[in-house]
């Protein structure tokens, strides 16, 4: 089966044609590195981490760009409070971007440009820009785009320029010649950061950056754009409408769109004190179950975090990782048809919900051969982890995971030695004595699953 993707532009799947033999070239619109990065930010990082994954796992010679936007007004107003500059600030949100992404198991771009490193093409973009009549420079310090001017504006967000005009004004400070108009370089204003400029001292407009840092990485026309859902409009409407109208040629064949993130079915806000950050989510969950409530859902379908499908994100990892406990490492063997089911899944625009359903009817499979078939079991086992290695899951060592986040909290060779005790009492069949040690590690909160001879253990919820 062919990769289908669906494509925003389109509203509709599409198979992947590389522009290039199997050469998929992919950009990502990063973050706005003024502050720690959110579980939005998590929802579109592991998404295209996804993607990226499996399209190597397919062999196409994927090169991934995500860019970081290190200059802008959010970056240089929190830059003031804290009395810092701003490469000050960004450098370390970046350093705790990469750190919270490897956390997740996000693996990085092939390259992540940095907007003020790519000034000098935003300079030349523009003034292409405006000798081709598509950009102006009213005398002010700003440059702005004519929107008017691109006939196919809209064609992304199916948005229409009259309707758009309802309600759009000119605020006092701006010299636009039509409230749709937008800016493509920023006047200097005292105390800012700025760089030097045809039009005078000043900073780059946010749509311009992507446009430029993509078609210098990528070239003028190249095969997926990504990134958040708040981004179709208006940011990657502007970026087509400058990139087009700069290059003449198509922008980006295919455009994926990641959901957004809700939390308890609401909109996720600051001002509603529902605003969680990477690193509160991993201060009270192991990384790998963030990553699975991520990966389970479809890329493009909304997530509802809450603390329910958090705990259910935990139990479903617990069920692979009891049926890869013990296992021998072997290589892997069997199974199939089962990776033929996967592969089907995935090449349905990345369908992740139905390549996990496809690695819990593994994992049964697996459950159900310890007994019977020990070595099938364990080359099935293999396979197991080889195909959700795709989803960056299930690479732990079993015993690791079952029992994260318990030191300090429980003496585990307390427990393992206690259970070993009512594994001999279940052997003598002194059934009082066995209760009563579940009654004492349960009194632990240690909670013990007896499946086919096996005893595994957690902790209580």
């Amino acid at each position: 089966m062919t990769l289908q993707i669906y494509n925003t532009l389109s509203k509709a799947k599409e198979p992947l044609r590389p522009l290039v033999d199997n050469q998929v070239r992919m950009y990502v619109c990063g973050m706005t590195v003024y502050d720690f990065c959110h579980i939005g930010h998590a929802r579109v990082m592991v998404a295209f981490d996804v993607v990226a994954r499996w399209m190597r796992a397919r062999g196409y010679d994927l090169t991934y760009v995500r860019n970081i936007t290190d200059i802008d007004d959010k970056i240089i107003r929190r830059a003031a409070e804290n009395g810092e500059t701003f490469q000050q600030l960004t450098e370390r949100m970046i350093a705790a971007m990469h750190e919270d992404e490897a956390a997740l198991g996000v693996l990085r771009p092939d390259q992540e440009p940095r907007a003020s490193e790519h000034i000098d093409g935003m300079h030349a973009m523009i003034q292409t820009l405006i000798d081709k009549g598509y950009a102006y420079a009213p005398g002010n310090g700003d440059v702005y785009y004519r929107v008017g001017r691109f006939a196919e504006y809209g064609k992304l967000s199916r948005k229409r320029i009259e309707d758009l005009k309802i309600g759009a004004r000119i605020e006092v400070d701006e010299a636009k010649e039509d409230p749709l108009d937008f800016v493509l370089w920023k006047g200097a204003k005292p105390g800012e950061p700025s760089w030097s400029s045809p039009w005078g001292e000043g900073r780059p407009g946010w749509h311009i950056e992507c446009s430029v840092m993509s078609t210098c990485c990528l070239g003028d026309t190249f095969d997926i754009h990504g990134g958040g859902p708040d981004l179709v409009f208006p940011h990657h409407e502007n970026e087509i409408a400058q990139s087009e109208a700069a290059t003449g040629k198509p922008y980006a064949m295919s455009w994926m769109h990641a959901g957004a993130v809700r939390v308890d079915g609401e909109k996720m806000s600051k001002s509603l004190g529902n605003f969680f950050t990477i690193r509160d989510v991993l201060e009270k969950y192991h990384p790998e179950v963030v990553r699975y409530l991520l990966v389970a859902s479809h890329y493009r379908s909304p997530i509802n975090y809450s603390e329910d499908n958090l705990r259910e994100a935990r139990g479903a990892l617990e069920r692979f990782y009891r049926a890869l406990k013990g296992l021998p490492e072997v290589p892997a063997k069997g199974g199939e048809e089962f990776v033929a089911r996967f592969c089907k899944a995935m090449d349905d625009d990345f369908n992740t919900p139905e390549a996990c359903a496809v690695l819990f009817e593994m994992a049964r499979e697996v459950n159900r051969l310890k007994e019977s078939d020990p070595a099938a079991a364990a080359g099935l086992g293999a396979r197991l982890r080889e195909q959700a290695a795709v989803l960056g899951l299930l690479q732990l060592d079993a015993d690791k995971f079952l029992h994260a986040g318990v030191v300090g909290k429980v003496d585990e060779a307390q427990v393992e030695a206690l259970i070993e005790a009512r594994l001999q009492a279940r052997a003598d069949r002194n059934w009082a004595e066995s209760d009563r040690i579940r009654d004492q590690l349960a009194d632990m909160g240690v909670v013990l699953e007896d499946s086919k001879g096996v005893t595994t253990w957690r902790l209580k919820d």
